[in-house]
């Protein structure tokens, strides 16, 4: 176990493995196989510079400052992009607000002179790349977006902890890192049935939580 409360493993499970690898590149079978994904490295790789990226879902309020008429909110298409008042087809997922205002800024500037555009974002669901996704045993698993400074013990908590049929202490996090796949054990039941504090470690974005079922 590391200082951020990390098990290096080695152990892979059949099922969870496969489940994983459909999740991030593709589980070989003999049957035909769709294109592999692209591991996709998120922004964050520490917690310390985390910033929040619009994604898709999220609400974007869009003021242009003394041009009302073309000041607007509206929602990050399914696709990333947005569509707005003398605004088409322009991509907003994986932005901050402000690089999405000076995008907004550019196109703007064809019809409007030296425009000011402040963007501010609600919904808070973020890009697929920036959310954690928990599977396996947790009480209700789910993908949930990254908060800053987020920890195992609040991804616990907003799942509603582990069944009874639960490993925990098997429990895996699978982390990209550059194009490197990687997986730390973590110890959920000393966590939270012990209430050991020294099992809990910090989460990034992107990372997957994997929670086997005991057969024992």
């Amino acid at each position: 176990m590391n200082k951020s409360g990390y098990f290096p493993v080695s152990y892979k499970g059949v099922f969870l493995t496969c489940l994983v690898a459909l999740i991030l590149g593709g589980c070989a079978s003999k049957a035909p196989q769709l294109p592999s994904a692209t591991l996709i490295q998120p922004y964050t790789t520490s917690p310390s510079d985390y910033t929040y990226l619009i994604g898709p879902g999220d609400s974007v309020q869009i003021f242009v400052w003394r041009n009302p008429e073309v000041s607007n909110t509206v929602l990050v298409r399914p696709d990333g992009k947005i569509t707005a008042p003398l605004v088409e087809e322009l991509a907003a997922s994986g932005k901050t607000p402000a690089q999405l205002a000076r995008d907004i800024e550019k196109v703007l500037s064809e019809y409007i002179k030296e425009p000011i555009v402040t963007v501010m974002v609600g919904g808070f669901v973020g890009p697929y790349s920036e959310q954690i996704r928990i599977i396996g045993e947790a009480t209700n698993p789910q993908a949930i977006p990254y908060r800053e400074n987020m920890t195992l013990l609040d991804v616990m908590i907003a799942v509603g902890g582990i069944t009874e049929f639960a490993a925990g202490n098997k429990a895996t996090i699978v982390r990209i890192v550059g194009d490197q796949q990687k997986e730390y054990r973590v110890k959920l039941n000393k966590l939270i049935r012990d209430g050991d504090i020294a099992a809990n470690a910090d989460m990034l974005p992107g990372d997957i939580l994997i929670i086997p079922e005991s057969f024992f």
